[in-house]
């Protein structure tokens, strides 16, 4: 395993490790304004929600690593405590790659990146209509986190309003994961996009309480067969059958069959259970998987 001190790395190398290890990061498109009125759009993907009640978001204008200096963004909430923060999606990407451009100070970037400025009703600069959600914050506080090449800043914005395209919405008026398309950011120059082949479902362990992988036997916990992932799954049962359940299992028809090809063969067996038992997982039924290693 290679192991790095943080100390011993040029901010350069540092933030390319960091960038390409903690990934996808949700990308925040924000709006702000200057003293005078001036306009910035511009993305960070040093971003994410950090509180419910009051409902934050945190996003960082860092330092420039290249020449330490600072970003518009910046500039305008130190003076002007508001922005939009509005969510990229895929159809929006290009576009929102292109005002990323260090333009000059007062440079409109929904102009340069044909986007449309829609008036907020809260705050001071205006949303991305094309964005299929958009949040009108106040700023409450930015913190400093250092004056080297790459320091961050931290921006606590408060949500006041929120804006949500329809079309993204279920039948609930809920957001429906697969209707909002988002992209997010990664190392370098990639992205990633949330589709419908990406998307999976883990079920929270809140309203019951797993058994935990430490119960389960050691010839389960060290199988060659079964993953991490699927020992997650099988320790988060609320408990362990019983012996008459387990004993039943060895009457459904795969694993009959299994017993029966590998009488005498215990190494085998335990093989093919857990490859069986690994099928179920992968469909769905972990009781049964279970069940059927600790036959």
């Amino acid at each position: 395993m290679l192991t790095l001190n943080t100390s011993d790395l040029s901010a350069v190398d540092l933030q390319n490790y960091l960038q390409y290890a903690i990934a996808p990061r949700p990308i925040c498109f924000a709006s702000t304004i200057d003293a005078d009125g001036n306009i910035n759009l511009s993305p960070f993907s040093f971003f994410n929600m950090f509180s419910t009640k009051p409902p934050i978001c945190v996003f960082s204008p860092s330092r420039r690593v290249r020449d330490n200096t600072t970003k518009h963004t910046l500039e305008n909430v130190l003076r002007v405590k508001e922005c939009v923060i509005n969510i990229v999606n895929y159809d929006m990407v290009q576009q929102m790659s292109l005002a990323s451009t260090e333009y000059a100070k007062g440079v409109n970037e929904f102009e340069k990146a044909g986007f449309t400025m829609l008036k907020s009703e809260m705050v001071q600069p205006p949303r991305v209509a094309e964005a299929p959600v958009q949040f009108e914050c106040v700023v409450n506080e930015v913190i400093s986190l250092g004056n080297n090449h790459g320091a961050g800043n931290l921006v606590l914005a408060e949500i006041k309003l929120i804006h949500i395209n329809e079309d993204i919405l279920d039948k609930n008026n809920r957001i429906d994961q697969h209707k909002i398309d988002l992209v997010a950011r990664l190392g370098g120059d990639w992205y990633c996009r949330v589709t419908d082949n990406n998307l999976f479902k883990v079920a929270k362990p809140l309203a019951k309480l797993g058994i935990g992988v430490d119960r389960l036997p050691h010839s389960v916990r060290f199988s060659k067969v079964l993953t991490g992932n699927d020992l997650g799954r099988l320790g988060n049962v609320e408990h362990l059958p019983s012996d008459e359940e387990i004993d039943l299992v060895s009457n459904h028809a795969d694993v009959k069959e299994v017993l029966d090809a590998t009488i005498g063969d215990s190494t085998n067996r335990e093989r093919e259970l857990h490859e069986l038992a690994k099928k179920f997982l992968n469909f769905g039924d972990v009781e049964l998987a279970l069940k059927i290693v600790l036959l």
